[in-house]
């Protein structure tokens, strides 16, 4: 399946894309990030939430949406 990939803040600037499609055959969102984190490694070290249908996702969620969202934390009020 093609999911679409949505990069903000500090993980735009480690990726150098606010958003990106690739190919992804797996059904989890941990194999999803997995793969990310070879393609980028720098992400690894990072602290980021994960989020699709709007909503935030633990790691052993199943992939439910085509759109994903890599969510950086925010400071702020």
């Amino acid at each position: 399946m093609q999911l679409q990939i949505k990069y903000f803040g500090l993980l735009a600037e480690i990726t150098h894309c606010d958003e990106e499609t690739i190919e992804f055959s797996k059904s989890q969102v941990s194999e999803l990030l997995e793969e990310l984190y070879l393609k980028y490694p720098s992400l690894k070290q990072k602290d980021f939430k994960v989020a699709q249908n709007h909503e935030i996702v633990s790691t052993d969620s199943n992939i439910t949406n085509p759109e994903i969202a890599l969510l950086p934390p925010f400071s702020g009020g």
